[in-house]
C-alpha cells in the first residue's frame, strides 16, 4: 500500500486533491470500484460509511468489495484513511476546529483515535500543527 507523506506547508499551500486512484495495469476495468468507493466516501457521511454499506450502495457483496480493492492494490481501510486526510485538510484551510470536533466531523468514534490518525498524516501532534499556523 502506498502512504502519502506530507509536510504542513505543503498541505495548507496545495489546492490538488490528495486522492488519486492508483494506476495499475489490469486485466479489467476494476478502477471503477476504487472510482466508486471513493465517490461514495466523500459524498457520505464518514462516522456511518464502513465497507459493508459502501458494498451494499455498490450493489456487490463485501467480498466482493475486499477483492476488488485487493486487485487494485488498495483497501477499503486505506481509501477511507485517504478521505478522512482529504476532508481534514479541507476544513482546517477554511477554519480552526478543536480536535474533539473536527474527530467527530471526520467519522472518529474516539478523538485519540483521530490524533493519532493526524500525526500519521503529517509527522505532528494536532496542538503543535495548530501552534505553527498562529
Amino acid at each position: 500500500m502506498q502512504r502519502l507523506s506530507l509536510s504542513v506547508r505543503d498541505t495548507l499551500r496545495s489546492t490538488a486533491p490528495i486522492i488519486r486512484p492508483p494506476r495499475i495495469k489490469r486485466n479489467y476495468d476494476s478502477s471503477n470500484t476504487t472510482h466508486a468507493v471513493l465517490r461514495t466516501l466523500l459524498n457520505n457521511d464518514l462516522g456511518c460509511c464502513n465497507a459493508n454499506y459502501v458494498a451494499r450502495s455498490l450493489g456487490i457483496s463485501a467480498s466482493t468489495l475486499r477483492r476488488r480493492l485487493k486487485e487494485d492494490n488498495t483497501s477499503f481501510s486505506h481509501l477511507s484513511d485517504r478521505v478522512r486526510q482529504y476532508r481534514c485538510e479541507q476544513i482546517l484551510t477554511k477554519k480552526w476546529l478543536p480536535g474533539k470536533c473536527l474527530a467527530s466531523e471526520l467519522g472518529y468514534t474516539e478523538t485519540n483515535s483521530f490524533y493519532r490518525a493526524f500525526r500519521r498524516w503529517t509527522g505532528l501532534a494536532y496542538r503543535d500543527y495548530k501552534k505553527r499556523l498562529h
